[in-house]
């Protein structure tokens, strides 16, 4: 009989959540939601629209008409990935610093923005297992990336002017540098930590690789270097 009733008041529930008007901007930003977390723990292959289903608490009926299949739900959550880290960067007003403190302030906010979003690099890793294949259908996405090489081009051009950054330095390879240098590092942190016998996972360790990455580029801006 308990079960019987907790049967019941779990169908309630399940009414209840289901019943009143229809919100779809909450609807779908709650199914993106549940679809990054499944996505970011079991890759493309091994998400399933009914765990997305079952941890937004919309049906699957929902989440088609809202995204139209699992690559249409996929492909949404890249995007949000992307206009995630691209929007935080557009408040960062590089345009407005020294050149020197520009490149700081990028190479700070990426290092921590890869610490605060472990998704965001998860996503990426998978993208790259599939040769960027759903990637390369949006127009989002890689429209994105214009404004982020223009403004990293002015750092640059200002700080060569300036007499503190060389001349030949590409602004595509500079950001490369910034976030391969922190992907590494979050990405082998466990591999690397056993092979060196030290705990590059705790918190002494990040902040140092931190300001090492500054070091890096930096040292490779300041002029009179080979090319």
């Amino acid at each position: 009989m308990a079960a019987i009733r907790t049967s019941s008041k779990a169908q309630v529930n399940r009414k209840v959540r289901g019943a009143g008007p229809r919100d779809p901007e909450r609807t779908s930003a709650s199914i993106l939601a549940a679809a990054v977390a499944e996505f970011t723990e079991k890759g493309y292959a091994g998400a399933r629209i009914d765990a997305i289903a079952e941890r937004s608490g919309a049906n699957k009926r929902m989440i088609y008409h809202y995204f139209g299949d699992k690559d249409g739900l996929y492909l949404a959550v890249l995007e949000s990935a992307y206009v995630g880290i691209r929007s935080a960067e557009a408040e960062l007003h590089l345009a407005d610093l020294e050149p020197v403190a520009a490149i700081e302030r990028l190479i700070g906010f990426t290092w921590d923005y890869f610490i605060a979003h472990p998704e965001f690099l998860s996503i990426l890793s998978t993208e790259n297992l599939h040769r960027a294949k759903f990637l390369k259908k949006s127009k989002r996405v890689l429209q994105l990336h214009s404004p982020l090489v223009s403004v990293i081009s002015d750092v640059l051009k200002r700080g060569t002017e300036r007499g503190v950054f060389r001349r030949d330095a590409d602004p595509v390879y500079v950001y490369i540098s910034i976030a391969s240098l922190g992907i590494f590092y979050l990405s082998n942190r466990w591999t690397l930590s056993t092979i060196f016998t030290r705990d590059l996972t705790a918190q002494p360790e990040i902040r140092a690789w931190g300001r090492h990455i500054a070091a890096v580029i930096l040292g490779y801006l300041r002029p009179g270097k080979a090319a």
